[in-house]
């Protein structure tokens, strides 16, 4: 059985029965020899229709959902899958070697990178040793270490994101968590290399931002980015987890929303029914989207890359009324 079939969005229910059915009727016809193909027919037309209908018509909260799949591909994944090459490097040198944050070196067609990514894990236990994405100030200076190595080796950067934020725990504040991100924010504003990002599941809040500034920002189709998760903010906002769906929303937080609002730069389209579908596709656009802008930015000069990337993420935010104060 495949991992779609082990997690079933409630949205999503209507299509396994009917997938459900079409193998029953499948079936039928192997063992019992009963000529059931227009039956077949029409249910896989009908399939692909309510497939259509439900797909193409998703709200904020199932966005969420889907960025959220266990089955979803996770940094490794992907990476494994985009580059020719690659080599994974630990640690940050100063406590340990955060398993939330991955870093490495890879090599696509002609180019070399360095990469850096989230990291959930593929179950259970390896969620607990990942910390289900949520890294501490030692997975942010390790990311650290690696941009200093891109700016050194004059290597592009390329940044996964997938994490509901940064862990918060009071381990991690005793070492520094909000400095952590402080000092990467500022590293990579000013860092004399490309750095591409790419929100492939959850982008959450500083825990997203602290390997997340770049010259390029996109956004996997069904993949989100929020200051804060619509359960946090249906918290604050009305101390009532029945209004996660209107938070959703509110936050404005799906890449289509964000396209409108400048906040991102491109939308990666995923397989219908999201990333975890096809994960072959996923990867394949991811690559295609990489090397598109790679080659768009290898000429720039260095000052006018930075120049541009600090008035981007100057820009981010203001409203009609202060652009044209």
């Amino acid at each position: 059985m495949d991992q779609r079939n082990r997690y079933t969005l409630d949205f999503e229910k209507p299509l396994i029965e009917l997938e459900n059915k079409i193998q029953e009727l499948m079936g039928l016809t192997e063992k019992e020899g009963i000529d059931v193909k227009e039956e077949i027919k029409h249910l896989e037309m009908r399939l692909k229709n309510l497939e259509q209908k439900i797909f193409l018509n998703l709200t904020p909260w199932q966005r969420v959902q889907l960025a959220r799949h266990p089955a979803r591909p996770k940094t490794l994944t992907l990476i494994d899958l985009i580059f020719d090459e690659w080599l994974e490097l630990h640690g940050d040198r100063l406590f340990s070697d955060d398993q939330a944050i991955v870093t490495g070196l890879g090599k696509m067609n002609e180019h070399r990178v360095v990469w850096m990514g989230h990291q959930k894990g593929e179950s259970i236990k390896e969620n607990l040793s990942r910390n289900f994405g949520m890294a501490h100030p030692e997975g942010y200076r390790k990311a650290k270490r690696l941009m200093n190595l891109a700016e050194k080796c004059s290597l592009p950067v390329v940044s996964f994101i997938d994490t509901p934020g940064a862990y918060p725990g009071i381990e991690a504040e005793q070492r520094g968590q909000a400095e952590a991100i402080a000092a990467n924010l500022e590293k990579m504003s000013q860092l004399k290399v490309p750095i591409i990002v790419i929100i492939i599941g959850e982008g959450g809040s500083g825990g997203a931002l602290g390997i997340g500034v770049g010259d390029k920002l996109l956004m996997l189709e069904n993949a989100v980015y929020s200051v804060i998760s619509p359960e946090g903010c249906a918290a604050i906002l009305w101390d009532d987890q029945n209004k996660i769906e209107e938070a959703a929303s509110a936050l404005k937080l799906t890449a289509n929303d964000l396209l409108k609002l400048d906040i991102i730069d491109g939308i990666i389209p995923e397989p219908q029914g999201g990333a975890q579908r096809d994960v072959g596709k996923t990867a394949n656009n991811i690559k295609k989207a990489i090397l598109r802008e790679l080659e768009a930015l290898r000429t720039m000069p260095v000052e006018e890359l930075i120049l541009r990337r600090k008035i981007g993420y100057r820009q981010m935010g203001k409203t009609r009324g202060e652009e044209n104060g």
